[in-house]
């Protein structure tokens, strides 16, 4: 299963779309994909916005790495902001895609490479 975890419906359709008919949920905020995630079972990826209404896309990676089995959940960043040089490795990221140049081929990319 993997996550969406954006503010913008729109965009979030994009990319459960772009995930090529894998199971996918879509969060509209932290606060829901943190609750999901103890009810739940772990996502195998997780797509993350930064800027999200609420606490952020970086509190929710906060508060992940803080559980040894969420810490284990690959995360792809999706966001505007400029994320050059950040090493975000330790809270999981393992990609960044710019929204304003993204493709469905670099979803895709990342779920191949992520989940089975």
């Amino acid at each position: 299963m993997i996550y969406v975890v954006d503010d913008d419906v729109i965009m979030a359709k994009c990319i459960a779309r772009a995930c090529g008919g894998r199971e996918v949920k879509i969060y509209g905020n932290a606060i829901e994909a943190m609750e999901a995630m103890s009810d739940d079972e772990l996502p195998e990826l997780m797509f993350l916005d930064i800027l999200l209404v609420g606490p952020d896309g970086f509190t929710l990676l906060n508060e992940m790495a803080s559980y040894a089995d969420t810490a284990s959940v690959p995360v792809v960043l999706v966001t505007s902001l400029n994320m050059e040089g950040r090493d975000l490795s330790e809270y999981g990221v393992v990609g960044v895609l710019e929204k304003e140049t993204m493709r469905p081929e670099d979803v895709r990319h990342y779920v191949d490479q992520y989940t089975k």
